[in-house]
């Protein structure tokens, strides 16, 4: 009977704990979405982050460009999700975007957020490209300034379909806005790439910068895309992988 007492203890205990982990896988990501320096469609972009499950979103519209980073003491985010276009970042502010990334804080970069911080070098190194607003030498580099079409149909190719971010997806069609001649860093790994004359080959990657995981995501720059399933699940997955 003792033995009996003492299994039944020892279940217990293990039934408990699987019901822990549970929890705890169940916690939502926790997400902060940084918009400012470029209209979008606010509406539908909500209704996008609205309707993703297991993430709980903030967003926070910049009026200073980039106070989202003046003070991180207690900060609660796992991931960071820029949509903005900001150029002004303090020294301290800059040094307080690192630290997060030093922290482990994930980070999904979308559409426009490639063409943000240009006066900060490190950024594009961050973000493992450069979209260039102008003309520019940069590490002994000459770069022609970037160019955009907006409002075309483009097929997105699923370069790795084993990767988590595009885990269930398969080629997809978006109406968007393509970019040309911007910069991606050769050590990131290309997930999504297209064939659209007016547009780069790489349109998606992951990388990492010191502790953090890092996913850039090209389109992304109206209502067709928000509505668009695909893109959807795309966006929820790049999220939830860059938190663990």
């Amino acid at each position: 009977m003792r033995y009996v007492v003492v299994l039944s203890s020892i279940i217990a205990l293990i039934i408990a704990g699987c019901q822990t982990n549970k929890s705890q896988s169940d916690k939502p990501v926790k997400v902060v979405v940084v918009t400012g320096g470029h209209d979008f469609q606010q509406k539908e972009f909500i209704q996008m982050f609205d309707s993703f499950n297991g993430i709980k979103y903030t967003h926070k519209p910049q009026a200073d460009d980039s106070e989202i980073f003046e003070d991180i003491n207690n900060w609660p985010y796992d991931v960071i999700v820029l949509y903005n276009m900001s150029q002004k970042i303090s020294p301290q502010r800059q040094q307080n975007f690192l630290k997060l990334l030093d922290k482990g804080v994930g980070l999904v970069a979308v559409h426009h957020a490639i063409a943000a911080f240009q006066g900060w070098p490190e950024y594009g190194k961050i973000i493992g490209g450069k979209y260039f607003l102008s003309e520019r030498v940069e590490n002994g580099v000459s770069h022609r300034r970037s160019d955009y079409k907006e409002g075309l149909n483009f097929r997105i190719h699923i370069e790795d379909k084993n990767h988590p971010i595009t885990s269930g997806l398969s080629d997809f069609i978006v109406n968007d806005e393509t970019y040309q001649y911007y910069f991606v860093d050769p050590s990131a790994k290309a997930l999504l790439t297209t064939d659209s004359p007016t547009s780069e080959k790489v349109i998606g990657w992951i990388s990492s910068y010191r502790k953090a995981r890092i996913c850039y995501i090209q389109p992304g720059h109206g209502a067709p895309s928000y509505a668009n399933p695909n893109y959807r699940r795309l966006l929820t997955q790049a999220i939830v992988w860059s938190a663990d």
